[in-house]
């Protein structure tokens, strides 16, 4: 009787590639399932329109009369394209969306019945969702929670549903989700950066967060995924020894797409397409079925709406496609692993990037105080920055196979870092005309030159310049975005604002002129953050002993990193930018160590059925065959059967070591499993699951795929490696 195995391998290779042709250009077909600007302006009053542009532009609170001309356009348009329910679209903290359906059909008496959609309906409902994880903020008797409108984020439809993007907030008010944090960093970096733009150009009147996030992805049959009870239930393979051929020799980096790949992707695409997401990007990554899509940058707060969409509609084309696509960071020991860079810069509304160097001396003074303060927010608050994006999964990936390690440093090029050393040796005070033409042009006015090829070839680097934008490289491919885009947004906030009370009493109280005054803070800044920059290995233990020294932190694991997150200097950053309250902060940290106990859990109990319920008895029933070719052996060569039967002897007993061995460690694991759950102190609880569990998972698999090796392939229960990767 075949293995569920092969009967996988049989259906994949007898499956037909499914070709997705595209009949429309996709500059026509972008954004045709949202209501954006152009659907706006064709099917609002001027007033309606009016006071939507307001609200995104300027947050003002939209009134009701408005609301309610905004959802009976939104409904004429949704009904007009076949919809029949809406949804409140939310990001609720546990990494995924989340959305309630309700038509629009109501009764009305008399047996009639119409299509209804109001303006309450549009800006907030009361979905419950009391299973959500809170942290603590939701208790039993006021367990109800809040969706409200986000109008920043244009309304979709998918799948037949209208879907508008709303933040999701307890009764009391404590935000409950990604979204509710980042709009409130994106506030106050909007404030704080415009503020010092103003030194430079008085006509600026609002900065923007722009993010363009890269997604790494894996495809795999899906009949094959199914086949592993590991990649089911956790999203990677928790044993499998490698394949013979791996990713040593470069060949899927970059190489022509497979046809079955490409076919997927032309249809996820063309739905990105559809629903606004702009897409521009996709190749081979470096490990084997490994890929990766990347969109035009946008505005942060819909680039990390449109990021969540995007998780979601890569299953189901790839479901279509008979493809599973594994976003988990590490699905596969010994490959790469999927990141998901954030590519971040500040946008002024006078179309100036700010972390752009500009063609003349004063433009380039205005790069180098972002750039500057940009670096400084990081060295201040890099364990924070560590921790947002720490999760069980990422940890695999931190500090393997090309992905950063768990310190936090900045990567600038030799290039940037001669112009930093030149500007910190600018004399302190006031500066004479001479000083100021030489500073100017010498230093300042040669960065235009510099910076023409200034790419980042460092790729241990977590958080790098790149030419006109900061990448943080350490983000997971799971990740919502918007909670390092929270953080990194927030610390910005916080530098700049210190920063200009830095340089407006250099002005005001010691008579230095505006540009003497921003070199002058901009000098000190250089020299206290220097220990940040870094351009060497990542990987060495060298830089571990060295930036010990230069006192950065090294948090190799989640639950050691998360401490970060309810440090005194963290909640009093998030309170004083008025992001978060302390009691968010420290439900965020709470619900984020929660989910780190959940899924080593989850792990543990899924390798230890494996191990006992998959692996042993295929080993028995092997054993079973050696033992019977044994005894055959005996009856034929008697007198040789010592000799004969040596090596099959051999196998039976390093067969038996192995299984005894897998018995005995699964059993330890589940032992240490049932005391940290008997632990009440949640700190306590996820440190023993990290140091007592998790380290118990490898000493099983390393047994496991050892069987792998001396097994019958022909009986092996789990698709392997070579087959999964290799199967296109």
């Amino acid at each position: 009787m075949p293995t569920l195995r092969f009967h996988a391998i049989k259906e994949s290779l007898a499956s037909k590639p499914i070709f997705f042709e595209e009949k429309e250009r996709r500059s026509d077909l972008f954004g045709k399932n949202v209501f954006n600007e152009q659907k706006m302006r064709q099917y609002l009053t001027k007033d309606a329109f009016d006071g939507v542009i307001n609200a995104i532009q300027h947050g003002k609170k939209i009134d009701r009369k408005i609301a309610d001309q905004v959802a009976s356009s939104m409904r004429d348009w949704a009904l007009s394209k076949g919809v029949t329910h809406y949804t409140h679209w939310f990001q609720p903290l546990t990494g995924s969306t989340a959305e309630k359906h309700d038509a629009f059909f109501e009764t009305i008496g008399d047996g009639l019945a119409i299509e209804k959609f109001d303006g309450g309906q549009l800006v907030q409902q009361e979905p419950d969702a009391s299973s959500f994880p809170s942290g603590g903020i939701r208790n039993t008797f006021e367990a109800r929670g809040y969706t409200a409108w986000d109008p920043s984020s244009p309304a979709f439809i998918y799948e037949t549903t209208l879907c508008i993007p709303t933040i999701f907030v307890a009764y009391t008010g404590e935000a409950l989700d990604y979204k509710t944090p980042l709009l409130r960093a994106l506030h106050a970096v909007d404030n704080t950066a415009t503020a010092i733009c103003k030194y430079f150009d008085k006509n600026v009147k609002k900065v923007t967060s722009s993010l363009g996030w890269e997604q790494e992805y894996f495809l795999i049959d899906k009949m094959m995924a199914a086949s592993r009870p590991d990649i089911t239930l956790t999203g990677r393979t928790l044993l499998g020894h490698s394949s013979a051929k791996g990713q040593q020799l470069d060949d899927h980096y970059f190489g022509s797409i497979p046809s079955r790949a490409l076919n997927f992707m032309r249809e996820l695409e063309n739905e990105c397409i559809v629903l606004g997401i702009p897409v521009k990007t996709r190749h081979n990554e470096v490990a084997p079925n490994q890929f990766e899509l990347a969109p035009i940058y946008e505005e942060a707060n819909l680039a990390v709406d449109h990021n969540s969409l995007l998780m979601d509609v890569m299953g189901r084309v790839a479901s279509r496609h008979n493809f599973k696509v594994l976003l988990h960071e590490k699905p596969f020991a010994g490959v790469n692993g999927s990141g998901k860079h954030n590519n971040w810069s500040l946008t002024t509304d006078t179309g100036v990037n700010l972390l752009g160097p500009g063609k003349t001396p004063m433009s380039n003074l205005q790069f180098l105080t972002f750039f500057i303060n940009t670096i400084k927010g990081v060295r201040e608050y890099e364990a924070l920055l560590r921790a947002t994006i720490a999760s069980a999964s990422n940890d695999h990936r931190l500090g393997a196979n090309e992905a950063p390690p768990a310190i936090m440093s900045i990567f600038i090029g030799n290039q940037l870092t001669k112009v930093l050393e030149e500007l910190e040796g600018v004399t302190k005070g006031k500066l004479s005309p001479e000083e100021k033409t030489e500073l100017k042009l010498n230093v300042v006015g040669k960065i235009p030159d510099v910076l023409l090829d200034n790419t980042d070839r460092n790729r241990t680097s977590p958080f790098a310049f790149t030419g006109n934008k900061f990448e943080f490289r350490a983000v997971g491919s799971t990740a919502n975005c918007g909670s390092p885009m929270t953080v990194l947004n927030t610390i910005v906030a916080k530098q700049l604002k210190d920063f200009k009370v830095e340089v407006d009493t250099l002005i005001d109280e010691k008579g230095l002129k505006k540009d003497e005054a921003i070199f002058n803070v901009l000098r000190e800044y250089i020299k206290s953050c220097k220990d940040i920059l870094f351009e060497g290995n990542g990987y060495g233990e060298d830089w571990e002993k060295e930036a010990k020294k230069r006192g950065l932190s090294n948090n190799k694991t989640t639950p050691e990193a998360l401490k970060a997150r309810v440090s005194k200097q963290s909640i009093s950053l998030f309170q004083e930018m008025g992001v978060m309250s302390k009691v968010e902060t420290e439900a965020r940290y709470e619900i984020e160590m929660e989910s780190y106990i959940k899924h080593i859990q989850i792990e543990s109990r899924v390798l230890g059925d494996i191990a006992r319920n998959h692996i042993v008895p295929t080993a028995v029933r092997y054993q079973n065959i050696l033992i019977e070719n044994v005894r055959g052996l005996k009856e034929i060569f008697e007198e040789k059967y010592n000799a004969v039967s040596k090596e099959q002897i051999n196998l039976i007993e390093e067969i038996s070591n192995h299984i005894e061995a897998i018995n005995a460690k699964v059993t330890k694991m589940i032992d240490e499993r049932k005391k940290s759950n008997s632990m009440s102190d949640l700190e306590k609880k996820a440190l023993n699951y990290s140091f007592k569990v998790k380290p118990m998972f490898d000493e099983i698999r390393y047994h496991c795929d050892k069987l792998e090796l001396l097994v019958d392939d022909e009986i092996w229960p789990l698709t392997k490696y070579r087959e999964m990767l290799f199967t296109r």
